[in-house]
């Protein structure tokens, strides 16, 4: 995650706004964004919304499976009302390298929807083909959006936020904000999360700078002082709502222990004490790494225990 940040950094002192202006955001290269079927999602539609004067955000929406046959030749107004078809839905806030259509997103989607959710996700202000400038406040407000638009349109259906990596810290942004203003998700999976940006900066294996003196002042100071935070483990001490975490043992972009650090803050928090906190670690045997987790044959078990078994009559 942070390591995509960079890697592609060759002046020093760091100006803190380069970690999201200049992030390699826009590989790869060759995918058509408008065209997710190229990318073998025959049953999802691309949309582009507006959050915000001067900023558009790309869209693709993936039906339940069990719909492929159904979705063929739709438009866009099909795919909208079809978020009211009794199927719960996943918001995916994806992190910081590449696109909507990278490849270890796109097999999580067909997993999910193959399990019978729908899936939206998005590439936040400033990646793949969204426009805008990049920022903390940015990419929670699009998330914010996106979230309001699902449920304009979904009825009572359930809906999920799952958090890849960075985008944890935009789940935990959005969902402490839904709690403060009373709408809260039905739950949030955290999937390969980190504790605050910082020490995910003082953790990961690119920072051997850390044991140079000086480095808090000169490299992680400037990155906080500018507002760039992303501070799970101050946000899930808001959040009030059922919380999974994900995370593979043998991930070396976010640290296994801050993920296991973040759980330890939430579970004793007041405010998850009416709900369900569970930590899922996969053996680093398994090769998961860092975000192939979809791989998984006991995910949809563990999706389906956590979050409730999902009624047959739904998959029709």
């Amino acid at each position: 995650m942070l390591g995509a940040m960079i890697g592609h950094c060759t002046a020093w002192p760091l100006d803190p706004a380069w970690l999201l202006r200049h992030t390699p955001v826009r590989v790869p290269y060759f995918i058509d964004l408008k065209k997710p079927q190229e990318q073998g999602l025959n049953h999802t539609c691309n949309y582009y919304l507006q959050p915000e004067e001067d900023v558009t955000i790309g869209v693709w929406h993936t039906i339940p499976a069990a719909w492929w046959k159904n979705a063929q030749g739709k438009d866009q107004m099909w795919y909208e009302d079809a978020l009211a078809s009794s199927h719960p839905i996943i918001l995916y806030l994806h992190g910081n390298a590449g696109t909507r259509g990278g490849d270890h997103r796109v097999e999580l989607y067909k997993v999910l929807s193959t399990l019978g959710y729908h899936v939206v996700t998005f590439d936040y202000r400033g990646w793949g083909d969204s426009v805008g400038t990049p920022s903390e406040r940015g990419m929670t407000y699009d998330a914010l959006h996106v979230f309001d638009w699902i449920k304009a349109r979904s009825g009572d259906n359930p809906v999920y936020i799952w958090g890849h990596s960075l985008g944890t810290g935009v789940a935990t942004n959005l969902v402490r904000r839904l709690c403060e203003r009373e709408t809260p998700p039905d739950a949030l999976i955290l999937e390969s999360p980190f504790t605050n940006i910082r020490e995910e900066a003082k953790s990961h294996p690119f920072s051997v700078y850390r044991y140079f003196p000086g480095f808090d002042w000169f490299f992680l100071d400037p990155i906080t002082s500018s507002g760039i935070k992303f501070a799970n483990d101050e946000n899930v001490k808001h959040i009030s709502c059922p919380l999974l975490i994900l995370h593979a043992e043998d991930d070396p972009v976010v640290p296994f222990q801050l993920g296991r650090k973040l759980y330890n803050i939430a579970a004793p928090s007041r405010s998850f004490r009416d709900f369900k906190v569970q930590f899922v670690p996969f053996h680093s045997d398994l090769g998961y790494r860092h975000k192939y987790i979809y791989k998984s044959p006991e995910l949809p078990r563990i999706l389906r225990e956590f979050l409730g078994k999902l009624e047959p009559e739904r998959q029709h």
